[in-house]
């Protein structure tokens, strides 16, 4: 992988971590504060309870598995041993 190719795919993986980390905080806000006028409760919890915490936690986690399994590459930015710039 060339370097710009790397730096290009670094860029991609920032990104898409950025936008991953937007969604969960809308995903929060609508689990929170979308269920809050609901009187449901599991074991004596409010559902707004669950779905901004609990819920955000497993979105989370699955934004997570996605981003690792179809956007991040395991390369190297060092320059391979042997080329030197000078």
């Amino acid at each position: 992988m060339k370097r710009s190719e790397k730096f290009r795919q670094a860029n991609r993986e920032a990104i898409a971590t950025v936008v991953a980390a937007i969604a969960v905080i809308i995903f929060w806000c609508l689990a929170g504060f979308g269920l809050a006028d609901s009187d449901i409760t599991i074991l004596h919890t409010p559902l707004w309870v669950w779905g901004g915490c609990v819920g955000t936690w497993i979105f989370a986690i699955i934004v997570t598995v996605i981003l690792s399994e179809k956007v991040f590459v395991n390369f190297d930015l060092d320059e391979k041993e042997g080329q030197h710039h000078e």
